[in-house]
């Protein structure tokens, strides 16, 4: 028995060879097809058994990853000997080989190394001497379909020794399937015969081009994967930081260094005793949460979804701790194992660019070539910044803060090794925390102009920002289990900052014309910075992160030397950081009290500009496809109006200007004349016009003018500047017309992302609705479009019952499900002037604002705007309401009442349909 199965206790438990040996050979049929059959059920017996035992063993010991997954590697090799001997024995006889009739069965690619997750495939490859003769043909067919009726996934090949060796050549995934190649079963000479040509012919002399393919390979995996190893649903196997990741390391030390195992990465210098004991641990810690996730989803599945994430937590013993849940505890847990994997990666990387990289070349970096040898008592190697003595870093410990700020200021890599020591010695940081220059230091890399994003990320990754800025190492691998951050907290930030850089150098002007164009009127462009730092700073702490986030700026920003007035000003940014989303996205901003308040909470134009600048990057910084012009259209909108206020005081003086602006604008890409044009102004109330964009008024004044006399007329099209489709109805007014097209939107497949809701003066309704299918794409297709516009005619009509075209319509399983919300209803009186402002918070799920509408309708009140708002799994739906004259609704029992009964809907209680 190999030693490679050593760590695995207990052998026989899992299966008793000799056994299943004595079982098999007892088995008698009258023909081989027969006998084949008894056999595989025999064997399947077994596998089962010994798979039972290995599910037992991970339930007992769920952190022992390596364990398990070597467990089932040495289940599998008894199972194949088991069908070799007996296919060779017993069905395919064949006493006096010839020599071209040997056979060797080895084992490749990941369960080659002895590893197999519990759904793994097995991938097997056949050796032959020279080309398969008929004897070894009918062995092979045999096995194959012995393992096929045991439900197996195989992999497998059949290669003569001369095939293997010109396949290795042409091709690397087959060379790096082929160098973890062990021997299975059959002949041992043929076995070595392969190794030795393998080494001899593909291996020698090649470990050069065979680097520099295994990491292209792997940079276009963490491309396809999302490249950051901080993404909150991680995919395992192939993600940054993922096992794939180790396997390269070791794929890398075994073809450059002919190292077995790993332990031996050590002896050959590549790792250290501490780092290849991080190596394991993430190794193990990998492999568990692996067989964790193929166990729950019965089946091969490596990516760690939301709904397996709280599952596996309770599995491998996680408990919940004061602000942070077991889910919580465990995913940061896994992210500070990746991380790990990425400091290896980069030790790993060193080495090999010392003794294999062309001379001024490097592996994964640039070339570069620098003339200075030293920068301020730094050694400079190759263009990187480098260590000149190994205690260098303890003589000063400021110099762990001005590596990062040399290799910013001057555009420079730094040496791997510098890195490896910088995570060593990191903890000496702690002495210099209050030191004037350090901070000095620090200040200099957030604030930088050139690549604050980069340099912040290599101070993370040294483990030196969490130590120099504690509250920030609180935050460190921190996930938040929600569908709608798709980092870490602190990935989070420093992409944030990242983003405020990039927006500041006009990068992003296209996205972002109003917060690149006012940026250069920022005074407070330092405050602004490290605001974007510290505005998530205090998560996980089970209180209001904005309040505790807070009173951390006041306590850091004098220590980063920050004067009274940016520390008021960074304190004020983290406390606020929200408002301003919050405003433009929940609330109506054609009502004037909502740009009031907003202003006088705001109060000063600088602070405007600081807040949207803020804003715009906590968004992007989410994740992709958070941020779309729709958002950038409504904080445009916020932003102006507000500046509008706080530059002319609290009047509407700049509101009919505006309007007036957009009228004009309007005509002129209408080519209407001025009583055409009066006609419609006429008609369409102010706030339709400081609602709604330009490119929406020119689509709804074409589609009134277009239906006349006509009490409906429905357009849908695609609106690719939002990345959905505008659907249009204007129809006339009446009680139930909101929910009854919302309902339709759904039974036709949509999903409402936005309404504006519009009566004109003369009592039609004009309500425009941003739509996606459930994947988030826009309706593009002429048939779906024309599904949509019938499916609201039929509702209008009252051709067809909603609620039971809505019952009969099949819910999706959604991974929302996997977020346990409570649904809240807060209603405010005070947000308008003219409207009782009521605001729904529920998790997300089809037809919600139709259940919603439906909630209002029932209560016999008028909807004039609704305003639909999702976070991931969290929907937000705000409704601007008045009862059936107009009014206010003051009572608090009918309040009361309409709060029970948007909470029933919210909670997806059924609401029957009544004709209205």
């Amino acid at each position: 028995m190999s030693s490679r199965f050593d760590s695995v206790p207990n052998r026989r438990a899992l299966i008793d060879r000799r056994g299943v040996a004595d079982r098999l050979a007892a088995l008698e049929a009258p023909d081989a097809t027969a006998l084949r059959r008894a056999a595989t059920i025999e064997l399947k017996a077994a596998l089962d058994a010994g798979q039972a035992e290995i599910a037992r063993r991970l339930e007992e010991h769920p952190s022992r990853g390596l364990e398990i997954a070597a467990a089932g590697a040495f289940l599998t090799d008894q199972i194949l000997r088991l069908l070799w001997d007996f296919t060779t024995q017993r069905l395919h006889r064949n006493p006096n080989p010839t020599t071209s009739q040997r056979m060797a069965l080895v084992a490749v690619g990941g369960y080659g190394r002895g590893e197999m997750a519990p759904h793994s495939d097995i991938d097997i490859g056949f050796l032959t001497p020279w080309k398969v003769t008929g004897w070894s043909e009918q062995v092979i067919e045999s096995m194959l379909y012995s393992l096929w009726d045991m439900q197996l996934k195989v992999g497998h090949s059949s290669r003569s020794l001369d095939d293997m060796v010109r396949q290795a050549k042409a091709d690397v995934t087959v060379r790096t399937a082929l160098l973890e190649a062990r021997y299975v079963w059959g002949d041992t000479d043929l076995y070595d015969e392969a190794a030795k040509r393998f080494k001899a012919e593909v291996q020698a002399d090649t470990a050069r081009t065979f680097i520099a393919q295994k990491l292209d390979e792997r940079n276009a995996r963490h491309k396809r994967m999302g490249d950051s190893r901080y993404v909150v649903e991680p995919n395992i196997k192939e993600g940054k930081g993922g096992l794939r990741d180790l396997h390269t390391l070791f794929w890398i030390g075994k073809y450059a260094y002919n190292v077995r195992e790993t332990a031996e990465l050590v002896e050959a210098g590549l790792l250290t005793r501490q780092e290849y004991r991080q190596f394991r641990r993430a190794e193990n810690f990998l492999w568990a949460v692996r067989c964790q996730l193929h166990h729950i989803a019965a089946r091969a599945e490596d990516r760690l979804t939301f709904d397996v994430q709280r599952e596996i937590a309770e599995r491998m013993r996680f408990s919940d701790r004061p602000g942070m849940s077991k889910v919580e505890r465990f995913m940061r847990f896994y992210f500070l194992q990746a991380k790990v994997v990425g400091d290896l990666t980069g030790v790993f990387l060193a080495h090999l660019d010392e003794k294999f990289a062309a001379r001024g070349g490097r592996f994964g970096l640039p070339k570069m070539f620098r003339k200075p040898r030293k920068l301020k008592g730094f050694s400079l190697d190759r263009g990187r910044l480098a260590l000149p003595r190994d205690d260098f870093f303890a003589e000063d410990p400021v110099r762990l803060v001005e590596l990062f700020q040399l290799a910013d200021l001057h555009g420079l890599e730094i040496h791997p090794l510098a890195m490896r020591a910088a995570t060593r010695d990191a903890k000496l940081v702690d002495d210099v925390r209050e030191v004037p220059r350090a901070n000095a230091l620090f200040l200099d890399v957030l604030t930088s102009p050139r690549d604050p994003e980069t340099v912040l990320r290599w101070m993370n990754e040294a483990g030196v920002f969490g130590r120099f800025v504690p509250d920030f190492g609180r935050v460190v691998a921190q996930m938040q289990f929600d569908m709608y951050h798709h980092y870490t907290v602190d990935e989070h930030s420093i992409r944030a900052i990242g983003l405020l850089n990039q927006i500041e150098k006009g990068e992003l002007a296209e996205d972002h014309p109003l917060a690149s164009g006012i940026f250069r009127q920022i005074v407070s462009r330092r405050a602004l910075y490290v605001s974007v730092l510290l505005h998530d700073i205090a998560k996980g702490r089970g209180g209001d992160h904005s309040l505790l986030g807070a009173e951390v700026a006041e306590r850091l920003c004098p220590r980063l030397g920050m004067t009274a007035a940016e520390t008021e000003t960074v304190a004020w940014l983290v406390r606020w950081h929200l408002l301003m989303s919050a405003t433009a996205f929940k609330r109506d901003l054609s009502d004037f009290k909502t740009i009031l308040d907003f202003a006088g909470h705001v109060q000063s134009v600088e602070r405007l500009r600081l807040l949207l600048a803020l804003t715009i990057v906590d968004i992007r910084a989410v994740g992709p496809g958070v941020w779309n012009s729709w958002k950038r259209q409504l904080l445009t909108n916020l932003f102006e109006a507000t500046e509008e206020v706080l530059r002319l005081g609290h009047k509407q003086k700049g509101r009919g200007e505006r309007i007036a602006a957009k009228q004009e604008a309007l005509a002129a890409i209408l080519g209407w004349d001025a009583g055409r044009m009066a006609a419609l102004n006429g008609r369409m109330t102010e706030p339709y016009w400081i609602a709604e964009p330009l490119d929406v008024l020119e689509r709804n004044a074409r589609l009134v003018d277009a239906a006349g006399d006509s009490q409906l007329s429905i357009e849908a099209q695609v609106y690719p500047d939002r990345g959905a489709t505008l659907v249009t109805v204007y129809a006339s007014d009446h009680p139930g017309l909101f929910y009854r097209i919302a309902g339709a939107i759904h039974v036709a497949g949509g999903n409402i992302i936005d309404a504006r809701i519009h009566t004109t003066r003369d009592g039609m309704a004009l309500d425009n609705f941003l739509v996606q299918d459930p994947l988030g794409r826009p309706f593009d297709e002429e048939a779906r479009l024309g599904r949509i516009k019938t499916s609201i005619a039929d509702a209008l009509a009252n051709r067809a019952k909603l609620s039971e075209r809505l019952r009969t319509r099949p819910l999706p399983r959604l991974r929302a499900d996997a977020f346990a919300i409570e649904p809240n209803v807060f209603i405010d009186n005070n947000a308008s002037n003219r409207f009782t402002v009521i605001e729904v918070n529920a998790r997300d799920r089809p037809a919600l604002l139709y259940a919603l509408a439906h909630a209002l309708f029932q209560s016999k009140v008028t909807i004039h705007s609704a305003h639909v708002a999702t976070y991931g799994e969290r929907a937000v739906d705000t409704f601007y309401l008045t009862d059936l004259i107009g009014d206010k609704i003051e009572s608090a029992a009918r309040l009361k009442a309409i709060e029970r009964r948007l909470l029933e809907a919210a909670g997806g209680q059924e609401i029957s349909e009544q004709a209205a």
